[in-house]
């Protein structure tokens, strides 16, 4: 078993699996829209993610329509 941290945001991957903060399993192209993506080109060459610098995921605009979705619903 494999276990490494980004030292740009503190990702924690367990045999290439992503987890987050709360434990729970996530996916790299995520992470990427969500952070890995947003960095300077410095701490980008420095970042752990595979997926960094590339497109897709559910970034923070497909979030806020998931939220704003589940709003409506109440």
């Amino acid at each position: 078993m494999s276990c490494r941290t980004c030292e740009v945001c503190g990702a924690k991957w367990i045999s290439n699996q992503l987890y987050w903060a709360t434990g729970k399993q996530g996916r790299n192209i995520d992470l990427a829209a969500l952070v890995c993506n947003k960095l300077s080109d410095e701490k980008l060459d420095k970042c752990a993610n595979p997926c960094k610098s590339q497109e897709g995921g559910m970034g923070w605009a497909e979030r806020l329509k998931v939220i704003e979705r589940g709003l409506e619903s109440l």
